[in-house]
């Protein structure tokens, strides 16, 4: 499926995987307009940053106003990228944690959609990418909050397909296993390494799905490294 010139959102664009998705759309000819807090280094005639808090509704709306009216379009694409996880177990989780991961990973998500879905449905065409974790399909210990959110994410993605399929309108949830991005900054006892996936293989796979078939729909993409402790000798 031929993907140039329609306009996409991605949001937490800052770095990681949503910035390497920037900038695989933009390589296929798609006008990006990057949602978040902190606006990359990233300078293209097809790239357009539009300050946005997916925690705050407001925000979310201002950005989508702004983005509609300087691209001149209906969103065709969506990729709801921006999320977080604050390591604790579950006793000793802060509320205000809880309610940080929620408001990001869950809420943001659901207002981020909720918006795109009617010009998408005018389209009769589109692709929400919202992407989860392995901890969306397992529970991790010390994440508990972050598993939770995750697994919000697959609820929502499987019943919201269901509801837009009709309409043309394609929803894939990606788990990805352990990518070096800095989510892992502020997880103790977890760094990056080279041999986790690189946010580019995320961002592949992204385009991969866009391309394809208009009546070929991938549901569930789950990813992992190969070989996630190096190669064994």
């Amino acid at each position: 499926m031929e993907i140039k010139d329609k306009i996409a959102v991605v949001t937490g664009v800052s770095h990681g995987i949503g910035l390497a998705t920037v900038q695989a759309l933009l390589d296929k000819g798609v006008k990006v307009a990057g949602w978040g807090r902190t606006k990359p280094e990233l300078q293209h005639d097809n790239f357009h940053f539009f300050s946005c808090d997916v925690q705050q509704y407001e925000s979310v709306k201002q950005a989508y106003a702004q983005t509609v009216e300087k691209l001149n379009g209906k969103i065709a694409i969506l990729v709801n990228n921006a999320g977080l996880g604050i390591q604790a177990n579950l006793e000793d989780q802060q509320v205000e944690d809880w309610h940080t991961m929620f408001n990001t990973n869950v809420h943001g998500l659901f207002y981020c959609t909720q918006l795109v879905i009617p010009g998408m449905k005018e389209l009769e065409e589109g692709h929400i990418f919202n992407i989860s974790s392995i901890a969306g399909l397992n529970g991790v210990p010390g994440m508990t909050g972050y598993a939770a959110t995750k697994h919000a994410v697959r609820g929502i993605s499987h019943s919201l397909f269901m509801e837009v399929r009709d309409f043309g309108i394609k929803v894939t949830c990606i788990y990805p296993g352990s990518t070096s991005t800095n989510f892992f900054d502020k997880i103790a006892g977890s760094l990056a390494s080279p041999n986790m996936m690189r946010p580019e293989d995320i961002a592949s796979t992204i385009i991969h799905a866009l391309e394809s078939h208009p009546n070929y729909h991938h549901v569930d993409i789950e990813v992992r490294p190969l070989m996630p402790k190096g190669k064994q000798k």
